[in-house]
């Protein structure tokens, strides 16, 4: 969790193994929504890297022999910038696709990251 660009080769390495035939990779992308021209993210960095490996455990029990790297960026962001990175490795893509999507929503409903929208009207003002 910082503000530095993200770098998705080391949260691939880490899950790459020998017992996993997939990797399944996902990116959030700071997205143009109306007259949104950027984000400001902030987070509670302690909680959030333990709530965000306590949804890797809780994953791990659904869906099995998972490895999971996930990287989340703070700061003002872009359109078009990556926001998260994350990559879930696992036996089968099913698990890994499925494992992906689950921690997605899990970290959108409960890892204490807060995001705000910037106008340009507000952007310029920065």
């Amino acid at each position: 969790m910082g503000e530095a660009p993200l770098d998705l080769e080391p949260l691939i390495a880490a899950v790459s193994g020998a017992g996993h035939g997939a990797v399944a990779v996902f990116l959030g992308v700071v997205r143009a929504d109306g007259d949104v021209v950027a984000l400001d993210y902030e987070a509670y960095p302690a909680m959030a890297t333990r709530q965000m490996a306590a949804i890797a455990d809780a994953l791990r029990a659904a869906h099995g022999p998972l490895a999971v790297a996930c990287a989340h960026r703070v700061g003002r962001l872009d359109v078009g910038v990556v926001s998260l990175a994350l990559a879930v490795g696992a036996p089968h893509r099913r698990e890994a696709f499925a494992a992906a999507a689950d921690f997605v929503d899990r970290l959108k409903r409960s890892v204490p990251i807060w995001k705000r929208d910037l106008t340009l009207d507000e952007r310029s003002e920065t």
